[in-house]
Formats: structure tokens, sequence, C-alpha cells
């Protein structure tokens, strides 16, 4: 049905530039091109310019983009680090041992491809030692010591500082 009407649409579409081009005299139609060409005529050097400046501007929008995903992968990084970190609280809270040393391992899995992938970004350092800490408190749960939940807590309040940047 869609492209019934899309047909019909094209077909009235050129039924009516036929129907005005037939309209109009033909010397007419040339002169009103060349008037428009001439209205028109650009210098080569605005020309090379306009191309310098789109040239520029699709440098500077593909630089933003690429910094846009950069930011939000890693967002999505520490979200998923502190939704683990958040489950594991959850699991120690319940004495589930297991759960909390996968939780955590599955954080720190989270956090490493982001530390090892931002080595010009200053919070590198601060992602490498948070993800040193979550390997810490993971290992001490796979032991089977009970890890403090203000441990936890602590390392939820280094995730949101690092989300907030």
């Amino acid at each position: 049905m869609v492209k019934f009407i899309i047909i019909l649409v094209l077909i009235a579409c050129s039924f009516g530039a036929g129907y005005y081009l037939g309209q109009e005299p033909v010397g007419t139609l040339q002169t009103n091109v060349s008037d428009l060409s001439k209205r028109l005529a650009i210098s080569k050097e605005t020309i090379e310019g306009f191309q310098q400046l789109v040239k520029k501007l699709s440098k500077d929008v593909l630089d933003a983009t690429m910094r846009n995903e950069r930011d939000l992968s890693r967002r999505q990084g520490l979200l998923e680090a502190k939704s683990k970190v958040v489950q594991a609280k959850a699991d120690i809270l319940d004495g589930n041992l297991a759960n909390a040393t996968k939780a955590l391992a599955d954080a720190v899995t989270a956090l490493e491809p982001l530390a090892k992938g931002t080595q010009d970004d200053p919070s590198a350092k601060a992602l490498s030692d948070l993800a040193a800490s979550l390997r810490q408190t993971r290992l001490e749960t796979a032991m089977g010591k009970i890890v403090s939940v203000n441990k936890l807590r602590d390392l939820e309040r280094r995730l949101d500082q690092l989300l907030n940047k």
C-alpha cells in the first residue's frame, strides 16, 4: 500500500513538473538558468575557503563524537562496577561470600578495560587503584574473611567520585 502511494505521488510530481515546464517557453527557462548561474558565480578562493571550513567542522564533530563515545563507555563501565559492588555488599550482609566474591570479580572485570584504555586521562591512576582495591577485597572474600561494610561503602564512594568527574 505504501509503495502504491509513493508511486502515485511520484507520478503526480512528474506530471506537475511537466505541466509547469510546458507552460514556460524554452527561452525563458534558459534565461532564468543563465541569470541564476551569474548570480551564483563564486570565486575559487571562496569555494576553497568553504571546503576548508567544512573539513575543519567535520573533524571537530568527529573528535567530539569520539570523545562522547569514550566518556559513555567509561560511565557504563563505572556504573556496572558500582552495581556489582552494591550487589557484593548485599551478599556480604546476607553472609553469602561466594556470590560476593563473584560480584567483586565482575566489578574488577568491568574496571580493568577502563584503566588500560585511558593512559592520558588523569583518572587512569584512580581507576587502577580502585581496581586493585577491588581485587584485594575480592581476595579477602574468597579466603572467607568477612569484609567490613565500611570498606565496601568506601569503594562505592570512590566509584561515585569517578562517575561525577
